[in-house]
């Protein structure tokens, strides 16, 4: 994890209601939903073992010195849970002003309760105004946050509009299993010393993949490869000539995140999902998943619009449109061409 630049922003607001982007015809309006209840997920104790997220002090810990600096004291950033969540949200800062500069439109952010205890579930309110949403699934499977009936009907309909694009996200799911020496296995083979031996993420997005039909599980977090000798990401595996969106234009590589999810198809996948890109992992740690024979994960997929909607879903990992991890320029092409997939 690096230490994100903050951009010169203009002044800020805070807890104010969303005012409404008019639309433009071929420029889309972004929104990012976090799947979280801000605080559930800040006031976890932190004697609790797995599923929390680290404080920022643990943060500072582990990744000394990069955040030694007055902007991430105490004086001026929090230091619990709440300074990791906060971090998240400054680690995206780069791509809205990607995407606002692509579209001409800035990008709202949303949260399923906020700071402030505002619970927002995904409805007319959000969707009105939004040609593309990016659904971060950030939420622990332990904190029980689920998809509303009212939610994923509200999204099939908006699905149903021309021009729409579900951006889903869910996260790893690391630890599941009862077995301590599985798990132990998974935490040398990722070697994220922030990341606990179990940390499950995404119950919102795996309810609203079930609700509307996505048969895409995730699962694992996995190291991906790097180029021998150095420290970048290997190449992803790319499908180009299935990516009828252009995803991939100018997109060799994404995120050197340390535990990436393997996007699984269910059995009744068929052709409706289109792998667009596989990622090699680091074969230097076993991991259950490398075992049992596979040396790539899937890590971006597209399902094309079908007979019940004209929207089209997208899926990969919310850490490839952050800077915690580095941004390339294959990144920054890769959240253009999101901003301005036709």
């Amino acid at each position: 994890m690096s230490t994100p630049i903050t951009p010169i922003l203009p002044t800020r607001t805070y807890n104010q209601n969303h005012l409404p982007r008019k639309y433009t015809k071929g420029k889309r309006r972004l929104s990012i939903y976090w799947t979280w209840s801000y605080p559930w997920e800040t006031q976890r104790g932190v004697e609790t073992m797995d599923n929390r997220f680290s404080t920022m002090s643990e943060v500072r810990k582990v990744l000394w010195r990069n955040y030694e600096t007055p902007e991430w004291s105490a004086a001026q950033f929090l230091q619990g849970i709440a300074g990791t969540l906060e971090l998240f949200h400054r680690a995206t800062l780069n791509f809205q002003t990607a995407a606002e500069e692509a579209t001409g439109h800035p990008p709202a952010v949303f949260q399923r309760i906020d700071q402030a205890g505002f619970k927002l579930p995904i409805d007319e309110r959000i969707l009105a105004d939004c040609d593309t949403l990016l659904v971060f699934g950030l939420d622990h499977l332990v904190g029980e946050e689920e998809a509303m009936p009212e939610e994923i009907a509200a999204i099939k309909n908006w699905l149903k509009r021309e021009d729409t694009c579900l951006m889903c996200a869910p996260h790893h799911d690391v630890g599941f299993s009862e077995d301590f020496k599985q798990r132990q296995m998974e935490y040398r083979h990722h070697r994220d010393a922030l990341v606990p031996r179990q940390q499950r993420f995404s119950q919102y997005t795996r309810s609203l993949m079930k609700g509307l039909g996505i048969p895409v599980w995730n699962e694992w977090g996995l190291r991906p490869a790097v180029i021998k000798d150095t420290k970048d990401i290997a190449p992803l595996n790319a499908f180009r000539d299935i990516d009828a969106k252009g995803l991939l234009k100018d997109v060799t590589s994404l995120s050197l995140h340390p535990h990436l999810p393997h996007y699984s198809l269910t059995k009744n996948a068929g052709d409706s999902v289109k792998v667009l890109a596989r990622q090699p992992i680091d074969m230097e740690r076993p991991h259950p998943f490398t075992e049992a024979g596979n040396t790539e994960f899937n890590c971006l997929l597209w399902l094309p619009p079908n007979s019940e909607r004209a929207g089209d879903i997208v899926m990969t990992d919310s850490t490839h449109f952050t800077v915690l991890f580095g941004v390339s320029d294959s990144i920054a092409n890769f959240w253009r061409n999101l901003a301005l997939m036709k």
